[in-house]
């Protein structure tokens, strides 16, 4: 700050001593220069990752649905979506790791094992995750307490949470908007400012049948992982053979 008044101090009197007069737009362009020298975190201080193993089978299996999904199903645009990856949002405060989270217009740095390239830096990345999502496995995880909270004020337009074994009760799904500042609970599954919805499906994944919580378009359309993408592509082709032979044709001779 000193450094910062002292320049802008220089400034005035070089000003003065050239003969100008000093307006209000000036004033105002050298009152912003006191504070154009902010704080910003050593990433070298940040606790990245401890090596702890937290997760469960199911949660790991769930997590790994919703990104893999999102990524064999919108290659076309650029987004960032990871799971059990820190996100440091308050200086001088430990990162906050959500199950699930999902920002658009941003990537991985190039060097991303450079340490403040490791975790989401919400003060390097420019915001926050438009949306999180937390799977519930326990009571203590402090999914409606802390939590909701924290995100609330990162600003996450969208936090999701899941309880599929319900520990908080019967509601399997909760979706919370920002709304102005605070969160608003809804029952709207389309995420309109992230263009995506969420639904919940029974199916099998990684050979597991099971309920799942998944991405879907506004039909309400599951976004298929790379797997089910190969099995569609392989039951079209099987189809398409299959009139052609009706025709006459063998499609192996094409």
């Amino acid at each position: 700050m000193f450094h910062a008044q002292s320049r802008r101090y220089r400034h005035i009197r070089r000003l003065k001593d050239g003969g100008f007069a000093l307006n209000l737009d000036k004033l105002m362009i050298e009152q912003a220069l006191i504070y154009d020298d902010y704080f910003v975190p050593d990433a070298e201080k940040l606790v990245t990752e401890d090596d702890t193993p937290v997760d469960n089978f199911a949660s790991a299996k769930q997590q790994r649905l919703l990104v893999s999904s999102v990524y064999s199903s919108q290659q076309e645009k650029t987004f960032l979506a990871e799971s059990n990856v820190g996100i440091f949002h308050t200086a001088n405060q430990p990162a906050i790791v959500p199950d699930v989270f999902l920002s658009l217009n941003v990537s991985v740095p190039e060097n991303w094992w450079d340490k403040q390239n490791r975790s989401y830096l919400v003060w390097l990345f420019g915001k926050p995750p438009e949306v999180v999502i937390e799977i519930v496995s326990n009571k203590v995880g402090e999914e409606l307490g802390d939590k909701l909270n924290i995100y609330e004020h990162m600003r996450v337009s969208y936090y999701i949470v899941y309880d599929p074994s319900g520990q908080l009760g019967e509601q399997l799904l909760r979706i919370y908007e920002l709304r102005g500042m605070r969160y608003c609970e809804t029952k709207e599954t389309w995420l309109e400012q992230v263009g995506l919805g969420l639904t919940l499906w029974e199916g099998e994944f990684e050979g597991r049948q099971d309920l799942w919580l998944r991405w879907c378009d506004k039909e309400g359309k599951v976004l298929a992982t790379g797997d089910e993408r190969a099995q569609q592509a392989e039951q079209k082709a099987q189809i398409l053979a299959d009139k052609l032979r009706e025709l006459g044709v063998d499609p192996d001779s094409l």
